[in-house]
């Protein structure tokens, strides 16, 4: 079946997409670079472009930048005057990720801060509000992520969060897998968050069997 759900997003991606020498530039530079193939897939990266662009983002914090594959799709979101806010942890990921967007032509809206997505976002004080976060970072923090984005936030900002599903294992109520764990202590919190609007849409694909996060500050 999994081959099947490749074959479709390929489908997706020539109806739909088209091809982008940027973006495929992107994934080969970031395998080139030994970044773990972990980035969104095609159709998953314009369905946040649409999503932002829905939002009318001007403010986007994006939460794991990996090689910028999804930056850019955001950053292409963002009107001229528009800011992009993207955490790191790993330097050589980040030093990766700024070729790409140079390649993209949007470092002008883009800001790659490295380092743990923990400290750059209790430094964050006078930034806010944004209007479109994107988290898609280590999973034992993600309810820590959530929490930073409402309060970075406002009434009607987007939040997405990436890989909520993990092929059924966030039903696994004694599993030891550190992401799911950190994905089962999100979905607690989601559930008992007054601030939010949300829901999970499950995703078949590239991808495997996975999920996002849709939420709203409310």
């Amino acid at each position: 079946m999994s081959g099947g759900w490749q074959a479709v997003d390929d489908y997706i991606a020539g109806k739909l997409l088209g091809a982008d020498d940027v973006l495929a530039a992107t994934l080969a530079n970031n395998a080139a670079n030994g970044l773990p193939p972990i980035d969104v897939s095609a159709a998953q990266g314009k369905m946040l472009y649409l999503l932002a662009q829905i939002a009318s983002a001007k403010t986007i914090l994006e939460i794991g930048t990996l090689g910028g594959y999804s930056t850019i799709w955001l950053a292409r979101a963002l009107p001229e005057d528009g800011r992009l806010v993207t955490l790191e942890l790993e330097p050589h990921h980040a030093a990766v990720a700024w070729t790409n967007l140079e390649r993209a032509g949007v470092t002008a809206k883009v800001d790659v801060r490295v380092g743990p997505a923990i400290d750059s976002l209790a430094a964050m004080i006078d930034e806010a509000p944004f209007d479109f976060v994107f988290i898609d970072a280590d999973k034992q923090n993600n309810a820590n992520y959530v929490r930073e984005a409402i309060r970075l936030g406002r009434p009607g900002t987007t939040i997405v969060v990436d890989n909520v599903v993990r092929e059924g294992g966030v039903l696994e109520v004694d599993s030891d897998d550190e992401k799911i764990v950190g994905t089962r202590a999100l979905f607690d919190m989601l559930s008992a968050e007054p601030r939010l609007d949300a829901t999970v849409v499950q995703t078949v694909g590239a991808k495997k069997w996975d999920g996002f996060v849709l939420a709203r500050v409310r």
